[in-house]
């Protein structure tokens, strides 16, 4: 910890500068002008917010510290044994911008397994939830509980300088990170497996003993890995990221924002995506009577589905004007490890035939699959077939994008965020209605 701690304390020292030279050399220049469609529209496209975590390039998908993804995974330190890198050196990575060596990487690794022990009363709270509680309901409620434990909370009611407010961020941050896989697996198990709970492993990484306390065996470890990797970040415009940004800039500490950026996460146009495009990919199989169908049947079913008034869930982005390069990584995983499988075989067959069709129909910006398309489908190849448990997973993965945005946040001295509204009557008056 004390390493990485000296090497973001001389990136945040020399970036600083950057900033205030920005604000003051630079302040009045324009980088966006809003429109009324924008500002009714939710932002879209207004350029207000800055990170350096991540950015989303339209023809490139992602770049973790400007590096694509294919580059981020080559270039991490990877699991003995296994083919995804360190989930704990990828965070290493996303805080300071530099790989990690192997050395670091271990030394994330053990701190971790420091702080990994979560509370009693967590669990507890848990247990006095209702069953049928949704999953990602659990899963903020056990993160806001621990608010007490927070480093930052202590710190500033201690007089803490402003310029070292992102050293108890990061504590709270590494604090909350080493606790998230075990709260979750706890959920799951108490959940949907009668509440045959499994003792975390203190000799495996953070993708391990996630797969290990989920009762699922080789190689989910690496689905884990590749799963929290990719969706980590999405720069800082997409609700859960935002949320955890915003809730944060009024120096809430990082358990009331991630709480918060988990109920974001928990809505069907963001997080829960994923789980509505297999629900609709098993439909489609039950209405094709489970065989594969050819390039030629999948055409017909989507061009009766497009004029039907339906969508085809799954493709498309908002920013994104090619395919997702997360789907990519996805579909790369599933064409070495479940190539015959059922499912993955109907994916396949859209991911051929849909773009085109779309891209004949001239409605959809980006005719190319999304993220969703493909997630859904790995997690049910390997057993994990209760949907409403898909959001917790990205949760975890989301976690470690906005933590790392908090922590440069707060090293930055980013203000609380604070936009301006109109009214409709004085936005028909600016356009000459009134």
């Amino acid at each position: 910890m004390e390493k990485l701690r000296a090497k973001l304390k001389e990136k945040i020292d020399a970036h600083r500068p950057r900033t205030t030279r920005l604000v003051k050399e630079h302040g009045d220049h324009k980088i966006s002008d809003v429109t009324v469609a924008q500002a009714i529209g939710g932002m879209r496209g207004v350029k207000c917010l800055v990170t350096d975590i991540s950015y989303l390039d339209p023809n490139e998908g992602i770049r973790f510290r400007g590096r694509t993804i294919p580059e981020t995974l080559e270039v991490l330190p990877k699991v003995k044994g296994a083919e995804m890198p360190y989930v704990e050196g990828f965070l290493f990575y996303l805080l300071t911008g530099d790989v990690p060596t192997e050395e670091e990487t271990q030394e994330m690794i053990a701190e971790f397994k420091k702080r990994s022990k979560t509370p009693q009363y967590v669990f507890d709270m848990l247990k006095a939830l209702p069953k049928d509680s949704h999953p990602m309901a659990m899963f903020s409620a056990a993160i806001v509980a621990m608010q007490k434990e927070s480093v930052f909370v202590k710190k500033y009611n201690e007089g803490v300088s402003k310029m070292d407010y992102w050293e108890p961020y990061l504590e709270d941050a590494m604090n909350l990170w080493a606790k998230l896989p075990q709260i979750a697996a706890f959920i799951y198990r108490w959940k949907y497996k009668d509440g045959d709970i499994i003792d975390p492993d203190p000799d495996l990484d953070m993708g391990g003993n996630f797969a290990h306390m989920m009762g699922i065996e080789k190689p989910y470890d690496d689905v884990a890995r590749l799963y929290f990797i990719l969706h980590s970040d999405h720069e800082s415009g997409n609700v859960s990221a935002h949320t955890g940004h915003l809730v944060a800039s009024a120096l809430s500490d990082i358990y009331y924002a991630i709480s918060a950026m988990i109920d974001g996460l928990a809505g069907p146009l963001h997080g829960l995506a994923n789980q509505e495009v297999l629900r609709w990919i098993q439909g489609v199989m039950e209405q094709m009577g489970g065989k594969v169908p050819t390039e030629e049947e999948m055409k017909k079913f989507v061009w009766d589905t497009l004029n039907s008034g339906q969508v085809i869930p799954g493709f498309g982005h908002a920013v994104l004007r090619k395919t997702d390069p997360r789907y990519q990584a996805q579909r790369e995983f599933c064409l070495k490890h479940l190539p015959d499988d059922l499912i993955f075989k109907y994916v396949d067959v859209l991911y051929k035939v849909v773009p085109p069709i779309l891209e004949e129909q001239g409605k959809a910006k980006n005719p190319w699959p999304n993220v969703d398309a493909q997630s859904g489908v790995i997690q049910w190849y390997y057993g994990l077939r209760e949907y409403d448990f898909y959001t917790v997973l990205f949760g975890i993965g989301r976690s470690l994008g906005v933590c790392s945005n908090i922590v440069w946040d707060r090293a930055l001295g980013y203000p609380i965020e604070r936009p301006k509204s109109v009214t409709t009557d004085m936005l028909e008056k600016e356009v000459g209605i009134k």
